[in-house]
């Protein structure tokens, strides 16, 4: 139906008061374009976001000496879930399978160390003489080969580099230092861990219903499906990580003893412990690898030393990995490097360590959330992860 002929006055009579009665603000509003309020309502929503987030890093600094053993913890247990979990099934005793994981844990820490700390003790006088040696002949090189260079300019060189190294380290080393600055608090660290390892082992799953319960009625089943997701891709991420570490190890370790390049076992135990930080660990810890072949064995071993980590390490990625967990690790490697940097920038060597498995499990309850997949059932499809696993079914190979 139309109006009367009598609305058409009486509208425009309405839309006059309306007009009349306009403020100056309703007016200075309906002039901002729409793709600018658009705009700024992102951005004040960003700057809510980034506050949040800045109090939460502020927090977790003030609160290091807790939060540190606490992130160690859950890294190590979920290093050790899968075989813990095998002796359950095997109907072993719960504390027995607590007592062999951590035991057994600390066997190996223990160990690797203690070969690591013995070879660099029995070999360090050797490879220092050695050092001081090919120095030597380098700076001969430098002065009379092609270069030309005069003393004064490697000197100045030196000394930037040196600088350059003293800042990067303290960097470092002020985030290694994030568990606590002496050594009571670094022994209380590792205790308060190892604690909050066999609470996690002996009744993880109550602890986690109590931290669900801390919840609304209403978002209980979110959370709960959400962290569930955020813990499996945890343990996929431990339990890839500790198969490249195991890999590289054992490959660069031996590599480097059957080239006679001195401290293998310590070049082994680094490239184990360097795995652990994706990407970058392996980097680091390989140019080690090749650089002391080149200062003790010279540029020939030291080529063949760099084929050895080229070759293990597409070995253990392209070979290795697909044939014991499936498709393996699908990661986005410019993403793992900048949160690793990220990491490394806020908390030196512990952010570095803990800033992949994080971010990975930050992405997947996002994304679970996002998608209510506690609801749906789906998984979030690997390419809209950072990081992600996807393991070999042993029932079905293919």
């Amino acid at each position: 139906m139309t109006g009367s002929p009598d609305d058409k006055p009486r509208s425009a009579l309405f839309d006059a008061a309306r007009r009349r009665h306009a403020t100056p603000v309703d007016d200075a509003a309906a002039s901002v374009p729409r793709t600018l309020r658009v705009a700024t309502a992102y951005a004040w929503r960003f700057l809510v976001l980034a506050g949040a987030v800045g109090v939460a890093i502020w927090l977790v600094i003030q609160l290091k000496l807790l939060v540190i053993p606490l992130l160690v913890a859950i890294l190590v247990s979920a290093l050790v879930w899968p075989g813990f979990s095998l002796m359950l099934r095997h109907r072993f005793p719960r504390w027995l399978a607590i007592v062999l994981s951590v035991v057994g844990t600390l066997a190996v820490v223990t160990g690797l160390l203690w070969l690591a700390v013995w070879q660099i003790t029995d070999g360090w006088a050797s490879v220092q003489s050695r050092t001081v040696d090919a120095t030597d002949e380098f700076r001969n090189y430098l002065i009379t080969g092609p270069l030309h260079l005069t003393a004064d300019q490697i000197d100045a060189f030196l000394a930037q580099g040196w600088n350059l190294l003293q800042e990067q380290v303290e960097l470092l080393w002020t985030g290694a230092l994030a568990i606590g600055s002496t050594v009571g608090h670094v022994a209380t660290g590792a205790l308060l861990a190892l604690f909050i390892l066999v609470c996690i082992l002996a009744d993880g799953a109550g602890i986690w219903r109590w931290t669900v319960k801390l919840f609304p009625q209403r978002a209980r089943a979110a959370v709960d499906g959400a962290g569930r997701a955020g813990w499996v891709t945890v343990i996929n991420y431990a339990r890839t990580q500790l198969l490249v570490a195991t890999i590289d190890a054992i490959g660069i370790g031996l590599g480097a003893f059957l080239l006679g390049v001195p401290l293998a076992i310590p070049i082994a135990v680094l490239v184990f412990l360097g795995a652990f930080v994706p990407f970058v660990g392996a980097v680091i810890t390989g140019t080690l690898a090749v650089f002391l072949a080149l200062v003790y064995n010279g540029p020939w071993i030291a080529f063949w030393m760099l084929i050895v980590v080229l070759g293990v390490q597409q070995l253990e990625g392209h070979v290795l990995q697909p044939l014991l967990m499936g498709s393996a690790v699908k990661v986005h490697p410019l993403a793992v490097v900048l949160v690793v940097a990220g990491g490394a920038m806020i908390g030196g060597i512990p952010g570095a360590l803990f800033a992949v498995p994080l971010a990975a499990f930050v992405n997947v309850v996002w994304i679970s959330l996002a998608r209510r997949s506690w609801e749906t059932g789906v998984r979030p499809r690997p390419d809209d992860l950072i990081w992600s696993t996807v393991p070999r079914d042993w029932r079905n190979p293919a």
